[in-house]
């Protein structure tokens, strides 16, 4: 086990949030897979993104926080975007075009003494140990069915909560949901977007042994009277508002464009600023209030913020490689950087203290967000229209670099391959990283 304490990363509680979607086949532009996530955190909770290389184990165990589990014998190289506390993950994708991202969900169940798995660690042992999206279902719920994950007290000031999966890979994708040791699955067969809502009800494909007596004992549900079971009766409804609101805007927005959905179609989404109310309004591209997808809440007791994005534009029949669109902070005044993990990435991105860094793009992109949010409407609009420039040069460059480094590999030579990557995504960092640093005022500094 971890013996390295967590700190408790903030001290008010935080709106359950992040919205998660992918759209599967025939519902996207080119056939293969687009997933997307935004992770909302604590507004000032580093989130770095680390590259971590395959390894073989000779025993051991696996790194978690508060639940031994065992090393397994390989674990595959993977990159990870990682709340700078955390043995795990809020999202991430690895070398076999695996990639999960997680939501916390609202549950009746109690808390419980009983030490569990954090959720973000639960995706980080995914990518490590699967091979497929169908793989990583396994691997989830068997890891949730030995040692749990949810609500459960500890010295150590981290929150902790249930949730639910969504895991994709170049032809498939699969929602986890998950309460205590119990957990339900479900097939995507289109498009499926998930937030801080149950999602799994009489339609689960496979639902946990143990879960229809869990619910009983609970008062949840009542065996004998008929009725069919369904998973979501563990969802607590009373706190699960905004997550429903945000989830019919991702629906309606993605559901426009079903058949032609790509990774623009993925990052409207996550930048949309709509309070869901209306969700078939076109996109709100400038931030409006406390609820929206992208995600700027700083008000009252719930300081929570879209922290850190992912794009994943996998690929099925190997004509190129799966490029990885990742953004810092917020995405509405970010740039997404195309990430490949056949290179190295650019180890800068993996800077992110606890306290205000300025070595940290996390940090200034953080910096260059709160600038926008104060300094108000025509300020930000500035923001997003330099940026976007960067922003329409990158998606120009990175298919032609994704389709040479896959020519490269396959004709063998994996190392120029890695080195023409590597190149790659260093100089786009740079350029990035230089762009932000002179975006921000001198003054800005958010506590």
């Amino acid at each position: 086990m971890n013996n390295r304490p967590a700190k408790a990363p903030y001290s008010v509680d935080w709106d359950q949030s992040c919205d998660t979607m992918v759209a599967v086949g025939g519902a996207t532009r080119g056939g293969n897979t687009v997933f997307a996530k935004n992770s909302d955190r604590p507004y000032n909770e580093a989130q770095p993104l680390i590259l971590v290389p395959a390894s073989d184990h000779s025993g051991g165990n696996s790194g978690t926080q508060f639940a031994d589990v065992p090393q397994v014998e390989r674990t595959y190289r993977h990159v990870g975007s990682k709340p700078y506390w955390c043995a795990g993950y809020e999202h991430g994708f690895n070398e076999h075009q695996v990639v999960i991202g997680n939501e916390a969900l609202p549950s009746l169940l109690p808390e419980v003494s009983e030490p569990k798995l954090v959720g973000m660690e639960v995706l980080r042992l995914g990518l490590e140990r699967s091979k497929t999206a169908e793989e990583a279902v396994d691997v989830i719920t068997g890891l949730v069915s030995e040692y749990g994950q949810g609500k459960f007290s500890n010295d150590a000031g981290v929150r902790t909560y249930d949730n639910i999966y969504l895991i994709a890979d170049p032809t498939s994708a699969y929602v986890v949901e998950c309460v205590g040791h119990d957990w339900a699955v479900k097939q995507v067969e289109s498009v499926t977007t998930i937030s801080n809502v149950g999602q799994l009800g009489k339609d689960a494909d496979r639902v946990s042994p143990g879960a229809k007596s869990v619910a009983t004992r609970n008062g949840l549900f009542e065996m004998g009277f008929g009725e069919s079971f369904a998973f979501n009766k563990f969802a607590d409804p009373a706190n699960s508002a905004s997550g429903l609101a945000r989830q019919c805007r991702s629906e309606a927005m993605l559901g426009s464009g079903a058949g032609q959905l790509d990774v623009r179609s993925m990052i409207s989404v996550l930048t949309d600023h709509s309070d869901g109310e209306n969700p078939d309004e076109p996109q709100v591209v400038d931030v409006a209030g406390d609820i929206s997808i992208c995600l700027h809440r700083q008000t009252g007791d719930s300081m929570g913020a879209s922290t850190a994005s992912l794009v994943a534009d996998l690929c099925a029949t190997d004509e190129r490689l799966p490029v990885y669109w990742t953004g810092l902070y917020s995405p509405c005044m970010t740039v997404f950087l195309p990430n490949f993990i056949e290179g190295d990435l650019p180890s800068v991105l993996g800077i992110g203290p606890e306290a205000e860094s300025n070595d940290s793009p996390w940090w200034d992109f953080y910096r260059l967000t709160h600038h926008g949010l104060n300094a108000g409407a025509d300020a930000r609009a500035e923001i997003r229209s330099e940026l976007s420039v960067l922003q329409n040069e990158l998606f120009e460059s990175a298919y032609a670099i994704a389709t040479e480094g896959r020519n490269l590999i396959g004709n063998g030579a994996n190392g120029a391959a890695s080195e023409l990557l590597t190149k790659y995504m260093a100089e786009n960092a740079q350029r990035v990283i230089s762009k932000v640093k002179s975006m921000i005022p001198a003054t800005t500094s958010v506590g």
